[in-house]
């Protein structure tokens, strides 16, 4: 028997907090922090509509909830899953936080597809590949991945 890809565990965490955030009244973005041994640190929600805070991404939230806990050494061993390919803001945060690796569902094309009829959905095109290949270290990549799963919690909600 054949065992499940854990990225596609992890990245069904992020989904599931994506729509969490729906529910809450905020846009549909979730994250979830895991360790080295596959075991999950902490779960984050987009915040923006409910906190008045245009910075409260999912990603952003979860990378300061974690900076606060967690030492560089550890937070590089780490991997962040996204329901949505992160921005370049938060790119920038994970990036900054030292996080080593991400993965991600649905694309920023994506996105901008399901986006594009709603003029209040702005978006910077700039790959969270593109933010990282400005720095020094490496942030290992993985995504897109599970699309259609990601896209639903997205649905009707633009």
């Amino acid at each position: 028997m054949e065992t499940e890809d854990p990225d596609m565990i992890h990245l069904r965490a992020a989904i599931a907090a994506a729509a969490s955030a729906r529910a809450r009244g905020n846009h549909p973005f979730g994250a979830v922090l895991v360790g080295p041994q596959g075991q999950q640190l902490f779960a984050a929600e987009n915040t923006v509509v409910t906190e008045h805070d245009v910075t409260g991404h999912a990603e952003s939230n979860l990378v300061r909830m974690a900076a606060q806990q967690m030492n560089a050494e550890d937070l590089a061993a780490c991997t962040l899953y996204t329901s949505t390919e992160p921005c370049p803001m938060c790119a920038g945060a994970i990036y900054w936080a030292g996080i080593g690796r991400v993965v991600y569902a649905c694309s920023e094309e994506q996105l901008l597809a399901l986006t594009a009829h709603n003029p209040d959905a702005d978006s910077l095109m700039l790959s969270c590949r593109d933010v990282f290949a400005h720095g020094r270290r490496t942030v290992a990549v993985r995504g897109p991945l599970l699309e259609d799963e990601a896209r639903v919690v997205h649905e009707g909600f633009w």
